[in-house]
Formats: C-alpha cells, structure tokens, sequence
C-alpha cells in the first residue's frame, strides 16, 4: 500500500513538473526567473479580474494582496531580470527592451506606484466607473497616460481616492503597455 502511495506522488510531482517545464519552454535562468514574475504577476491580476467581473465577491484583502505582488515584482525587482543581451532560451522579451531601456524602466517603475496605489485604493468599492474603463473616448482607452514619467495620476495618494476598479483598470494597461511593445506574440 505504502508503494502505491509513494508511486502516485512521484507521478503527481513528475507531472507536475513536466507541466511547469512546458508551460515555461524548458526556460532556464534569469530567463526563468522573469517568466515566473509574470506567472505570479498573472496571477494577481486574474484574481483581482474575477471581482471585477463580478465571478467573485468583492474582497479588499485579495486586492491588497495582488496588489503587494504586483509591487514587489515591479521597478528594480523586474528590470534587474532583464539582463542586456539575455534573449536566448525561450525568452518572449523583444531586443527592443535595451533599445528603450528607459522607457521599459518607466513603466516597470509606474508600475510600483499604480500597485501602491490600488493597494490603498482596495477599500473603494464604487460603481459607476465605466468612463475610464477603456471604452472609446475614455481616460484610459487613449494611451496619453500610458508609460509617461512622474504624473499627478501615479501618485498613490491620489490613486487611494479613486474607486479600486478604475485603479486596477490603470495597473492593467500599463501591463499591456510593456507587453505590446516589449513581448514577443505566442
């Protein structure tokens, strides 16, 4: 009894690990590494997504939470796994990254700040936000605000006064910012 046991947890681990191994393109390294950011990043957002999409209960605790990982996989903690010149492997990242440097640091160090700020915007739990939701016209749907430097709608004080969505509506585009210009298609 105690074989079969001990048979099926090893297959579950070797499955388990052929799966992470697939899912990731046998990335190995800072290749690795940064992949599994994002992994955790995409996480956090898929959480924080479902509350929005009215698949879960409102949770201030799962918004604080997400938003913790978002900030500690931005700024220095994302741009120190992006290397000059570490494309090799399985990496998605474009070589437009050390051309833009800068910018991409931007937006991984805006990132820190819109995170912070939907941390302390967690409690606001309001409706009627459908202006800046990213429809045609809206505040967020223009790109104007998108990878900017210090402006007064990063600040995360300011941000603690919006409605959590409209928060995480901007930590959502700034992601898809970095990944249209920065990440290569699957």
């Amino acid at each position: 009894m105690k074989k079969i046991i001990l048979s099926t947890c090893l297959v579950a681990v070797t499955a388990l690990t052929a799966q992470q191994v697939v899912a990731h393109g046998n990335a190995t390294g800072v290749v690795k590494e940064r992949m599994d950011l994002m992994e955790d990043m995409k996480d956090s957002v898929k959480a924080v997504s479902a509350i929005f999409k009215g698949q879960t209960d409102y949770n201030a605790d799962t918004i604080r939470n997400a938003a913790e990982t978002i900030k500690a996989h931005s700024g220095d903690a994302m741009t120190k796994l992006f290397p000059e010149g570490s494309l090799s492997g399985h990496s998605e990242a474009k070589p437009l990254i050390w051309e833009e440097w800068q910018r991409f640091k931007n937006l991984a160090d805006r990132q820190v700040r819109l995170a912070e700020g939907l941390y302390k915007a967690a409690d606001n739990n309001q409706s009627g936000t459908g202006q800046m939701m990213g429809g045609s016209g809206g505040m967020m749907g223009s790109g104007s605000m998108m990878g900017g430097s210090e402006h007064m709608m990063d600040d995360p004080e300011h941000l603690s006064q919006m409605p959590a969505s409209m928060v995480f509506q901007m930590v959502t585009d700034n992601c898809s910012s970095c990944h249209e210009r920065y990440r290569e298609e699957d």
